[in-house]
């Protein structure tokens, strides 16, 4: 009788090893504040001036490093450090995104210490709380992206500079095999499409960030922007937290997508405000200019606002009518914004 033979996988295959764990390395936090606030019909920036400055503007976001023998958790750092340098206390901030070393435009290379992860908050700045007078300056924002301020239409730099150097861009191709190459261009132009409305094509003002990092990969902007006019804009930037401009433009980005389906525009308002003054806010933060009946419709149907029953009196013009925000439209609608159609040829 033939003894049956019995097989175990075990016996032939090799034994596994556990692999050996990386060595963990020390890292640093940084806490970025994108500090947003409405300044004379002007959206603005609270900026920490540098004094290496070049240009006027140049500085950086209020930041800090995080500290866990000082600093309960990321915010309460986060709070502490805009107090320290811009002297407002902040409302209601809203993380924004975490951005590491390798992300982007990495932080100076010379500079001592650990890598740094940086950590990015949005705060809106309502006109009670707004202080330029304890360190920062609020510097507008379409001053560091003036491709971005549609308000008197096409601006003059994406004519002039920016169009045709990314045109001239497109068309050239990274030295590898033709195939590649080809796709390459076509990868270019359809970013160009989307992004800038070429062709055509509808420019979205969301995309604000996406449009940024193009132009630092075609090196319109950034510490070596090869375009002249763009290269005098003032550089927003820390030597340890890496380029702020990126964090503006993603924080520009996500508050226009904001004001078309949340109520956070009124968080820029005074308690009391016209619809003129509305209007402005949204213009500025936008960047288009707006038909100034269909915007009245749009907010009074939607049912935003509700008048005091008070008047603003100027000289030379006729009273005019003061409003407030109707907080009950946020118990009759999921998404109370102002739904401004977005795009433009």
């Amino acid at each position: 009788m033939t003894t049956p033979v019995r097989h175990e996988d075990g016996a032939l295959s090799p034994r596994a090893y556990p692999l050996a764990m990386p060595v963990a390395e020390p890292i640093a936090v940084g806490l970025n504040a994108v500090m947003l606030a409405m300044h004379e019909d002007e959206p603005a920036v609270a900026v920490i001036p540098s004094a290496r400055g070049v240009h006027a503007g140049d500085g950086a976001l209020p930041c800090g490093p995080f500290l866990p023998r000082e600093h309960a958790t990321l915010e309460a750092g986060l709070r502490c450090w805009v107090k320290r340098q811009t002297g407002i206390e902040l409302g209601t901030v809203r993380q924004l995104c975490t951005i590491g070393d390798r992300e982007g435009s990495a932080r100076d290379t010379s500079s001592p210490g650990p890598p740094t992860i940086s950590v990015c908050y949005l705060a809106l700045v309502d006109p009670a709380r707004f202080n330029d007078r304890d360190g920062a300056i609020w510097q507008s924002w379409y001053s560091y992206l003036p491709w971005e301020d549609w308000r008197r239409g096409k601006p003059e730099c994406l004519k002039q500079e920016i169009e045709p150097h990314l045109a001239a861009w497109a068309r050239l191709t990274v030295p590898h095999c033709e195939a590649r190459a080809s796709l390459d261009v076509v990868d270019r132009t359809r970013r160009l499409r989307i992004l800038f409305g070429f062709d055509g094509a509808t420019w979205d003002e969301e995309k604000v960030l996406d449009r940024y990092v193009l132009l630092c990969e075609a090196g319109l902007v950034g510490e070596a922007a090869a375009a002249p006019g763009l290269a005098r804009l003032p550089q927003l930037r820390h030597a340890v937290h890496g380029d702020h401009a990126r964090l503006l433009a993603n924080a520009i980005g996500e508050l226009r997508r904001s004001v078309k389906w949340q109520p956070v525009i009124f968080e820029l308002m005074a308690d009391t405000f016209t619809l003129f003054e509305l209007q402005k806010t949204v213009e500025a933060i936008l960047g288009p200019h707006l038909h100034k009946q269909n915007f009245r419709r749009l907010v009074e149907a939607g049912g935003l606002v509700e008048p005091t029953g008070d008047h603003r009196f100027r000289t030379g013009g006729r009273p005019a009518r003061l409003y407030r925000f109707r907080r009950d439209v946020l118990l009759e609608r999921l998404a109370p914004g102002v739904r401004v159609k977005a795009g433009r040829a």
